[in-house]
């Protein structure tokens, strides 16, 4: 490919990132720091330390993106803050120590977290699409 059509590519996949949901780019961070911790557990596994701690370190990027991003108004923002505080100590504590078992541990309450997340942001979609159903079949005017 060439340079044209490389950064072709980039502007396409960067408008749909810039069209995605508020929900839709929490998914795909999330999504992204699981790819992540998979690619950092086969790297441990294989005995490749330089994937493992890029791999580390990319998942702590994410994370510390997520918390930046927390507004902190809510009571929720408060304690997903003490949520990614807890999994870069452990992140960290992963990599220094290559730790197999706690970066099992970590993956799974990470993707459990997405899940949850994603199960969220499916119910909310859905009540937001009845919502505009109900709102398209009242007459003009009338309010409910």
């Amino acid at each position: 490919m060439d340079i044209r059509g490389f950064q072709g590519y980039q502007g396409y996949k960067e408008q749909g990132i810039n069209d995605m949901s508020q929900g839709e780019l929490l998914l795909l961070l999330y999504d992204e720091l699981v790819k992540r911790l998979i690619r950092a557990e086969l790297a441990l596994k294989k005995a490749d330390y330089t994937l493992f701690e890029a791999s580390v370190d990319r998942c702590l990027d994410i994370i510390r993106y997520l918390d930046d991003t927390l507004d902190m108004q809510y009571p929720i923002s408060r304690n997903l803050n003490r949520l990614y505080d807890y999994f870069s100590f452990e992140l960290n504590r992963v990599k220094a120590g290559r730790n197999k078992t706690e970066l099992e541990r970590v993956k799974a309450m990470i993707g459990e977290l997405r899940d949850t997340f994603r199960e969220a942001y499916k119910n909310s979609e859905q009540e937001l699409a009845e919502a505009q159903v109900q709102a398209a079949g009242r007459p003009a005017g009338a309010e409910g």
